[in-house]
């Protein structure tokens, strides 16, 4: 496997900028997720690694090496597809098979047989190796399309949101099996998602992207505790990290500060009584789920959203307190930088 690096790399389509100087390092055996919205550049970024695009700027390394303008076929390695873009005509096995009968490979059938059986195993698909591939559950032909990119044993996986067309128990078993073969092979994966859940689960870490920018690199969880700025503390959580006025803490807020944002899970209810009055103000309860675990409260037509065991219902109507702990509010000042707290 191999390292990956990008090098204030651009590409701009017309006006419009995909990925606008994207720097960033990917190391040898990393299961790295690309995190954004619809149109952020995720698929872009892959596309430039496969050498499917070229940059307009900026310089692509595999494992040290400058491929920048280096043929696809050159630089060994796997793209999975959002759609499974299998061959219909042939079985399952000659679509594991087939990039390993290039002309360029050479590899004796007796090995390509090994090869495709072990992978067929790994997957759970040995016993659909004779069928046809529009025979197959989607789940199965997304497991022969990842199939056909582990046979090659390439230098990096390329992963375009492989998971988003199936259903929720299959993303969930696949994302399972995906994570699991990584660690095995100790492969290089660059997967790109929309999906935080696919995001924290997989990712060793995260880079978040946004208008073809990158806005921040880390550990799923420390990107989760320490966002740098606002668009990246609402891009995980769910419930949303809950934003508020800075005016509501009565000048204990920091200067500059314009919106408090603080997690669901760290909002205390308190009885009237509470000291820390800079944090705990009255709230008229508008939802409360025992099942969820959700209760949903409103000031100055303001919702928050609060994740706690609860032994009983708020009934709508009711007023509560709830008080925002020191240590957990994360301040940004209006054009959503992190300030200092």
């Amino acid at each position: 496997m191999s390292s990956v690096r990008l090098d204030s790399v651009s590409k701009t389509f017309g006006a419009t900028a995909a990925v606008d100087t994207l720097s960033l390092t990917i190391a040898d055996g990393e299961f790295f997720v690309i995190l954004g919205p619809s149109g952020a550049g995720k698929t872009t970024t892959l596309r430039l690694v496969a050498g499917l695009e070229t940059p307009d700027g900026g310089a692509i390394h595999l494992d040290g090496e400058n491929v920048t303008h280096a043929h696809p076929a050159e630089r060994d390695v796997a793209f999975v597809f959002q759609q499974y873009s299998l061959y219909p005509h042939l079985t399952v096995f000659d679509n594991i098979a087939f990039p390993l009968r290039s002309p360029k490979r050479r590899i004796a059938e007796v090995d390509i047989r090994q090869r495709v059986e072990q992978v067929a195993a790994v997957l759970h698909i040995e016993s659909k190796l004779a069928r046809k591939a529009t025979a197959l559950s989607g789940g199965e032909m997304q497991r022969v399309a990842i199939g056909r990119a582990l046979v090659r044993q390439p230098r990096v996986f390329l992963m375009d949101e492989p998971l988003s067309s199936l259903d929720a128990k299959l993303r969930e078993e696949l994302r399972i099996e995906l994570k699991r073969l990584q660690r095995d092979l100790g492969a290089t994966v660059i997967y790109v998602t929309h999906d935080q859940v696919e995001a924290t689960t997989l990712a060793d870490r995260i880079g978040i992207l946004e208008g073809g920018r990158l806005l921040q690199v880390d550990t799923p969880q420390q990107i989760y505790d320490e966002p740098q700025s606002l668009q990246v503390a609402q891009r995980l959580g769910s419930p949303h990290i809950n934003l508020l006025p800075a005016a509501w803490m009565n000048g204990h807020a920091p200067r500059d500060a314009h919106h408090l944002a603080i997690r669901p899970e760290d909002i205390q209810v308190v009885a009237p009584e509470h000291p820390e009055f800079d944090a705990a103000f009255p709230f008229s309860a508008i939802e409360c789920s025992l099942e969820k675990h959700l209760l949903v409260a409103e000031r100055d037509a303001i919702e928050v959203r609060v994740t706690l065991l609860m032994e009983h219902t708020y009934a709508s109507g009711s007023e509560i307190r709830l008080a925002f702990p020191k240590n957990r509010r994360i301040y940004f000042d209006s054009s959503g930088k992190r300030l200092a707290s």
